[in-house]
């Protein structure tokens, strides 16, 4: 397994650093979380970059790229806070189309993605908040020459920002997927932490939906959705790593300029001691992210796995991070003015959606064959 950045990687990352920095300054990530204003300017500027294409097969119009590249984006989305609905189109409307339909089928709906004229968000989790391709939280019934969908899709990313929205519901086959217009269906923005990346419910009243639109077979869509759950979980793994990067880097310069009793805090040792703490949990975050993204550009046994420890990990990291790095910055990182809290909300957020590291690290023990003992 090749775990060294490409010529090629280095340049995309150094790229999409290079038109954030411009493109999204931390005044913009502002303004979206204070007025509602949208990011319409920066979408079509990564539109126009053919970000979305990143791994929609070559076929259909895209770049053909892998996990890697989509980890690689991330990252740097992260990194900046970055608001719209790219992540939730890059990392999962692309795959779930991608593993689950027909060649004809990612023509259809991943060129439009590939050109930029198209956005789309995955709806998968129950009510619970579980991301499990086999228990979807809707329903599906055939109605003559058109598909009935019922129940709901919770927690679904960016869903009042996207044209398409996958749909996973149970049919009488098994589980299916459909590409649902986001016009036809109710979206209830829920009240969240972070406004740079809305979730909502998404009310499946009795919607129809033709035939043409179910993706692949009948039924048979449960295996390639948990692939691009698994992808999808590897992405949000190296988002959140790029968001604690920014927190750990902000709250550094500050205890390098910061002064108490005439010298600068970044001297003092419990200060060392504090630093160095987070820089092992987000390397070792880094590297795991980075793994589980190899582990499943090469198809590896061990993608699902990797996919966990990856989003445990970055959860660990994000948890030690987002306290220490407002506890450094002392009385002003708790305040409005100060630009911590955007980057620290994200970062909780992002912990939460996919499952929390607590969920996963269950979900490690089970693909090891662990059995938890029971605590007296």
């Amino acid at each position: 397994m090749e775990l060294e950045f490409t010529s090629d990687q280095d340049e995309l990352r150094s790229s999409i650093r290079t038109v954030l920095a411009r493109e999204c300054p931390i005044g913009l990530v502002r303004e979206v979380t204070e007025k509602g204003v949208g990011a319409g300017a920066l979408q079509e500027r990564m539109a126009e970059l053919y970000w979305p294409a990143l791994t929609v097969p070559e076929a259909a119009g895209g770049m053909g790229l892998g996990a890697v590249e989509v980890a690689v984006l991330a990252e740097e989305l992260g990194r900046a806070v970055a608001p719209g609905p790219l992540f939730a189109t890059v990392a999962m409307f692309v795959p779930a189309v991608r593993e689950v339909g027909t060649p004809e089928q990612r023509l259809r709906f991943l060129g439009p993605v590939a050109d930029g004229s198209t956005t789309g968000t995955l709806a998968l989790a129950d009510g619970t908040g579980q991301w499990d391709p086999w228990h979807p939280g809707a329903s599906a019934r055939a109605s003559g020459n058109a598909w009935v969908l019922s129940g709901q899709g919770h927690y679904v990313v960016d869903a009042g920002r996207v044209d398409e929205i996958a749909v996973a519901a149970m049919t009488g086959g098994g589980v299916s997927l459909f590409v649902v217009p986001a016009g036809d269906v109710r979206i209830r923005s829920l009240r969240t932490l972070d406004a740079t990346r809305t979730l909502a419910t998404v009310d499946l009243d009795e919607v129809g939906v033709a035939t043409d639109r179910l993706i692949g077979a009948e039924g048979e869509a449960a295996a390639g959705l948990s692939r691009a759950v698994d992808e999808a979980t590897a992405a949000l793994a190296a988002d959140l790593v790029g968001t604690c990067s920014a927190i750990f880097e902000i709250a550094l310069d500050y205890a390098k300029v910061r002064e108490q009793f005439g010298v600068k805090i970044g001297s003092f040792q419990a200060m060392k001691h504090k630093f160095a703490d987070m820089f092992v949990a987000l390397e070792a975050a880094r590297a795991m992210s980075y793994f589980a993204a190899v582990a499943i550009a090469e198809d590896d046994e061990r993608r699902s796995l990797a996919a966990s420890m990856a989003k445990a990990l970055a959860g660990d990291c994000e948890r030690r991070i987002a306290q220490e790095g407002i506890q450094s910055l002392g009385g002003i990182g708790y305040t409005w003015e100060h630009d911590m809290h955007l980057y620290v909300k994200r970062a909780m957020s992002s912990a939460a959606l996919l499952g929390t590291a607590e969920q996963h690290r269950q979900r490690v023990a089970s693909l090891l064959g662990v059995t938890p003992t029971p605590v007296p």
